[in-house]
């Protein structure tokens, strides 16, 4: 439901504006305030959970932006819409970097990579749905009913969480507050285990302060953070540069505004199926394995989108292997954020790295549009583009080589 309402916009510009009778531009604002507050979110919700745990403020946050998104529905002016959308990105920055937290430390690590992508591809899976259901849902009841379904849906998912989703493992046992809830959730795990009430339950990691973003920095972790945020700025700028305007630069190239429409799907669909065939991968051979040569790969296929004298379904191959390596990634990366970090920072170390992305998400978009005042062509933006899809190959070779070296420095992380 996150993929779902960052979307919702999008789904519904269209009929906002002509339904309040607006300029396209006009809603420039709204857009960029939704991505910065989930900027904003997925820094300081993050760093929250380290201190409060993961499971309280995933629900806050998932209650949040839902009430935001049914607030959303009564909007009447573009500053109202402004502020709502700034709210709702928010919560939803807070969702992505704990959940990717909260299921890393409950998977078992032949299966992580796997069980992260699969958590992680809901977002792909919600844009690609909310699309389908935007189009059902306008003609009937207008731009307010998809606020209103991404409104009450996640409602419901808070209250279920509510009720059934259980805290962090490694958080509580680091907490040490609650050792009987400790047993409890063990013994759901583990039931053959007799466990001794007041038994010392030991863990790997060492607390010293948590959710603090200087602790991303300490104990040689610098060039590895410093790095992952490069690749995660690089890829979602490329991310959000394709979602937001392959369409419109595909229809710029000559093609009609229905094949334009399905060649964004098609981006999409790639990122999907990569996501989940791509994590069975990981867990085989390895991120660094499987990310270095896909990021290549990816500066080629981006780079041929804006080939006019492609075959048409040559394009669309092109397209979907470009989803693939692009969208496909973006999980990816979370996932390996994951792997990085002591659980003291775990979520603020793939909230951070997110939240650093969404500079990137809103660099892309930003920046094409200015190209495209210059007159660039559609070849000319799409090679460009290119570059940071080879950036982020040549960023995730070094950063293999510097957790590698750190490992070997310092085998106990």
């Amino acid at each position: 439901m996150d993929g779902f309402d960052v979307q919702a916009i999008g789904f519904v510009a269209p009929a906002l504006i002509v339904d309040w009778k607006i300029e396209a531009s006009a809603l420039g604002p709204v857009f960029g305030a939704g991505l910065f507050g989930m900027l904003v979110g997925s820094m300081l919700l993050t760093m929250l959970a380290d201190r409060l745990g993961r499971r309280p403020v995933l629900i806050a946050a998932t209650g949040l932006f839902s009430i935001c998104m049914l607030a959303t529905a009564e909007a009447h002016s573009l500053s109202q819409l402004a502020l709502l959308r700034f709210a709702t990105g928010f919560g939803i920055g807070g969702v992505m970097g704990n959940a990717v937290a909260l299921a890393s430390e409950y998977s078992p690590q032949r299966q992580r990579a796997s069980l992260l992508m699969c958590v992680s591809c809901g977002f792909t899976g919600g844009a690609i749905a909310g699309g389908l259901i935007s189009a059902v849902m306008i003609p009937w009841g207008g731009w307010q009913s998809v606020f209103v379904v991404g409104g009450i849906i996640p409602l419901f998912i808070a209250l279920v969480m509510y009720w059934r989703l259980p805290e962090s493992l490694q958080f509580l046992a680091l907490q040490r507050r609650d050792p009987e809830k400790l047993v409890q959730l063990l013994r759901k795990i583990a039931p053959d285990v007799d466990l001794i009430r007041g038994q010392h339950l030991a863990q790997a990691d060492q607390v010293r302060k948590r959710g603090s973003p200087a602790m991303l920095f300490r104990d040689g972790r610098s060039p590895m953070t410093l790095l992952l945020w490069v690749v995660s700025f690089a890829n979602l700028l490329n991310l959000f540069f394709l979602a937001n305007w392959l369409p419109l630069l595909a229809t710029r190239m000559g093609f009609g505004s229905s094949t334009a429409v399905l060649m964004g799907s098609t981006l999409q669909a790639g990122g999907l199926i990569g996501a989940l065939v791509m994590g069975p991968l990981l867990d085989r051979f390895g991120f660094y394995r499987v990310l270095i040569p896909l990021f290549f790969i990816a500066g080629f296929v981006v780079a041929a989108i804006g080939q006019s004298a492609l075959p048409i379904y040559v394009l669309y191959l092109v397209i979907f292997t470009a989803g693939i390596c692009v969208v496909g990634a973006q999980p990816a990366l979370n996932a390996l954020a994951s792997t990085l970090y002591p659980t003291e920072i775990r979520a603020t170390g793939v909230g951070w790295s997110l939240g650093i992305g969404r500079a990137g998400a809103i660099v892309g978009p930003v920046v094409a549009a200015q190209l495209i005042g210059l007159n660039w062509s559609s070849q000319a933006l799409f090679l460009a583009a290119g570059v940071p899809a080879l950036l982020s190959c040549f960023t995730i070779l070094a950063l293999a080589r510097v957790v590698r070296n750190r490992t070997l420095a310092n085998p106990e992380g």
